[in-house]
């Protein structure tokens, strides 16, 4: 998802609270925990299962971080953040890293003085109705009532699309994606809009999900990924690598269950040194040699983490489309270990 229109102030409190935290690593392994913002609840991306343990494509960012970092998935704590209160948690420090399907843009880039350390997920905003509602297109909207979580780009995407298409909608506010949910099958709203990934892990919870459709037209781009505070860029290093070993290790076929054997050495100088067989890349982000093999380790790499969590044989179903690794004609593509 997506978003702030509250750039002002919170920019000020991200740009001080930035400056003052620039030791996040040591603050981690101080405290032996990653503190992870996550979304309050989105299956498939971030939900506690029916043991209360957090699990979903996002999730698998802050395990890798805690692998990398701490040497333990399991530490981490896991903050549930709304569209609303999730930049205000990372820039105050109540959180070390943002994994909480959040879009890149330039404001919070520049404006909120955020780092996104990559991009996890290449998504777009969608529209998702009843069959019985009896349209085919977004473009068949005017006049609908739309559920839209608030202090998202969601909201600005939705403007945009129907003032271009001179359309009129109704906007019915919600907070968090259960809510949504909850509003739209209670018929508060003929459509929910949010990213397509979003309302597809929305569906797959639904009693019966043949009965709703999401709509062809993408309006928007969608850039989701982890995101930390500027004035630490040791700790932006930390996630961006963690990221990319992930990616990587899917390109060269290093797996959770090859990567202890393949981190004995092997003829790929890339994979050595990722693993750390060949070189120190390690010392480079203050962590040790093993650290990328402990986070691939943790819940598999980027295709693994995909096709457990949101591919095409979970209830979510979403085909791999942008997200493919660029060998395979989709945007997933890393700088070289060297």
């Amino acid at each position: 998802m997506k978003k702030s229109v509250f750039l002002g102030t919170l920019a000020t409190t991200a740009l001080l609270a930035g400056f003052a935290s620039a030791a996040t690593l040591d603050d981690v392994k101080a405290r032996g925990e990653l503190v992870c913002g996550v979304n309050t609840g989105l299956v498939g991306f971030a939900a506690p299962d029916a043991n209360g343990n957090w699990q979903g494509f996002d999730v698998a960012i802050c395990k890798a971080v805690a692998a990398a970092v701490l040497g333990d998935a399991s530490k981490v704590k896991y903050v549930p953040t709304t569209g609303e209160t999730r930049f205000t948690a990372l820039a105050s420090g109540e959180i070390d890293l943002l994994a909480r399907n959040t879009t890149w843009t330039f404001s919070r880039d520049a404006d909120l003085k955020f780092t996104f350390v990559g991009v996890n997920y290449y998504d777009g905003q969608g529209f998702m109705v009843r069959k019985d509602l009896g349209v085919s297109s977004a473009k068949e909207l005017d006049g609908a009532t739309v559920c839209i979580q608030t202090g998202t780009t969601t909201e600005l995407n939705l403007a945009d699309f129907f003032k271009v298409n001179n359309m009129a909608y109704q906007p019915v506010a919600i907070q968090t994606n259960a809510e949504g949910e909850q509003q739209y099958l209670a018929s508060a709203c003929d459509a929910y809009t949010t990213d397509a990934s979003g309302l597809a892990a929305t569906r797959a919870i639904f009693a019966d999900p043949e009965n709703h459709i999401i709509l062809p037209e993408i309006i928007s781009k969608e850039p989701l990924g982890p995101l930390v505070r500027h004035g630490d860029d040791q700790w932006a290093d930390i996630a961006r690598w963690t990221l990319n070993a992930l990616i990587a290790a899917e390109e060269y076929g290093v797996t959770s269950a090859n990567v202890e054997e393949l981190a004995k050495g092997t003829n790929n100088p890339e994979i050595n040194r990722m693993l750390g067989t060949e070189g120190d890349l390690g010392a480079m982000l203050g962590l040790d040699k093993d650290w990328a093999k402990r986070a691939i380790a943790a819940s598999g790499n980027y295709g693994e983490i995909f096709a457990a969590n949101i591919g095409e044989s979970t209830p979510i179903g979403l085909a791999r489309g942008l997200n493919a690794q660029w060998t395979q004609g989709g945007l997933l593509y890393t700088p070289p270990f060297r």
